[in-house]
């Protein structure tokens, strides 16, 4: 019997293979997508997912400006963030963090989907959104997908 056909197999750095993939975000139900794409960067789509390693995907964001929200989420939902200073609390809705950065609202929505720790810090760098249709990623040969094909 062979008994090296049952060993499992754990990915590490080295023989992780990275690629680059585009998401348009047109359309999309902001934490429908958000969702998607924590997977896609933690790599929970491949057969060597490893939880301990960073063997995800390089994802790129595209047309950040117009992602959805159901309902009253535009207005409703609030945003917390605590300085450390007395009276140092400061909220923001979706809508107004889309207007001042759009970025800066997916990658606020992708982040909490991730580990706490130092491998979700590490994994949050291969997110790189932008509020247009254009990139400067052009060199690293992205291939588009359609996130309503994955589960």
């Amino acid at each position: 019997m062979d008994t090296l056909s049952y060993k499992t197999i754990a990915a590490n750095k080295n023989t992780v293979v990275k690629e680059w993939v585009i998401v348009d975000a047109t359309d999309m139900v902001l934490g429908r997508m958000g969702t998607k794409v924590a997977k896609l960067l933690r790599g929970k789509y491949k057969p060597n997912f490893t939880p301990h390693v960073d063997c995800g995907d390089n994802v790129i964001v595209i047309n950040a400006e117009k992602v959805k929200l159901t309902g009253n989420k535009w207005t409703d939902r609030v945003y917390l963030s605590y300085t450390g200073y007395p009276g140092g609390q400061k909220d923001i809705t979706p809508e107004k963090l889309l207007a001042k950065s759009p970025e800066k609202l997916i990658k606020k929505v992708v982040r909490g989907m991730l580990p706490k720790n130092r491998l979700g810090n590490a994994i949050i760098s291969n997110l790189h959104v932008y509020a247009g249709s254009e990139h400067p990623h052009e060199a690293q040969q992205p291939k588009q997908i359609d996130l309503n094909l994955l589960k």
